[in-house]
């Protein structure tokens, strides 16, 4: 049996990909500087806010200093503006209720910098449904760095074994297979069927409710 199912956040939980560009385009226009689709988005997420950030910039504004105050200001809009529009993906809190109901411990492991994890997690999700909630915090490398979810298993008192992991990219799926667990890739994220086939997902659901299958 299945004890514990850790879940990646954007493109995996939630799709907040609105918010996400949304900030990061406001802050480039403040500067004058080119603004992106929001569908481009998707290939730019998933390795922490601040590699969002300089995927964004123009190459030539890829210095230090820039980098780090168009992180800081990128941060605080998409703080102010995390819930706008971003909501989970069909079927995702269906699934969490019966896991819950089943017994099974959940976790949300994210590269998102841990605080604004936290507003997002906090602002769509009802208290007490994840176990542990965990952004970057620099106490552990970020994913595809396996510690951080070894950690999140010890602390569940469950085993890597027995523990689900689902995300929606190839980081995800690295994370996953690093730590020993069994990588779920979740199709209808930011990424799609074939990065995470590639990356060697255990198996790519189509739907939420897919996970069930993988509890026995």
């Amino acid at each position: 049996m299945k004890h514990a199912v850790i879940f990646d956040l954007d493109g995996t939980l939630v799709d907040s990909l609105e918010d996400l560009g949304g900030a990061v385009n406001r802050a480039l226009l403040r500067h004058g500087f080119p603004v992106h689709p929001i569908e481009a988005y998707k290939r730019m997420v998933g390795d922490g806010f601040r590699n969002l950030v300089l995927r964004a910039l123009p190459p030539e504004k890829r210095d230090e200093a820039t980098i780090e105050d168009f992180n800081t200001e990128s941060a605080a809009d998409y703080a102010a503006h995390c819930v706008d529009r971003t909501r989970p993906y069909p079927g995702v809190l269906e699934l969490l209720s019966e896991l819950g109901s089943r017994g099974l411990s959940l976790a949300v492991l994210s590269n998102k910098p841990d605080e604004l994890t936290r507003r997002v997690i906090g602002g769509l999700f009802h208290p007490g449904t994840f176990a542990i909630v965990r952004g970057e915090t620099g106490s552990f490398p970020r994913k595809p760095d396996p510690a951080s979810a070894l950690d999140i298993v010890a602390r569940l008192g469950a085993e890597a074994g027995s523990t689900l992991y689902l995300g929606d990219s190839d980081v995800d799926m690295a994370t996953a297979r690093a730590a020993g667990m069994v990588a779920l890739g979740a199709a209808w994220g930011f990424r799609g069927e074939a990065e995470l086939r590639a990356a060697g997902a255990s198996a790519v659901l189509g739907r939420p409710e897919d996970v069930l299958s993988f509890l026995k």
